[in-house]
């Protein structure tokens, strides 16, 4: 794995490994090999990490197909009305009618 360090700027180089890591999986697979896990446990894990994809995919296409809602969007924030004196901007006047 390799990172350029550009202008000498070392912390945006970790962040950009640590982002690469993170991606690659290397984190997890450290946690992984901090303890022995048993063959039986091995399975059991990667089977569940395989229903809980299938799940996710499955909920997803849902959502494509129009079954179930998605998520709620967030709303737009409010714009503010102008000062008083001020017109509102991109308001329509008569001059330029």
């Amino acid at each position: 794995m390799q990172v350029l360090v550009r202008d000498n700027n070392v912390d945006q180089a970790l962040r950009v490994l640590k982002k690469k890591m993170q991606r690659e999986g290397v984190f997890r697979e450290m946690k992984a090999r901090r303890a022995y896990e048993k063959p039986s446990e091995r399975r059991n894990r990667e089977e569940a990490e395989a229903v809980r994809r299938a799940r996710k995919a499955a909920r997803k296409q849902a959502i494509r197909d129009g079954l179930i809602a998605g998520p709620k969007k967030k709303p737009a924030p409010a714009r503010h009305a102008p000062r008083p004196g001020q017109s509102a901007p991109f308001a329509s006047t008569d001059a330029a009618k």
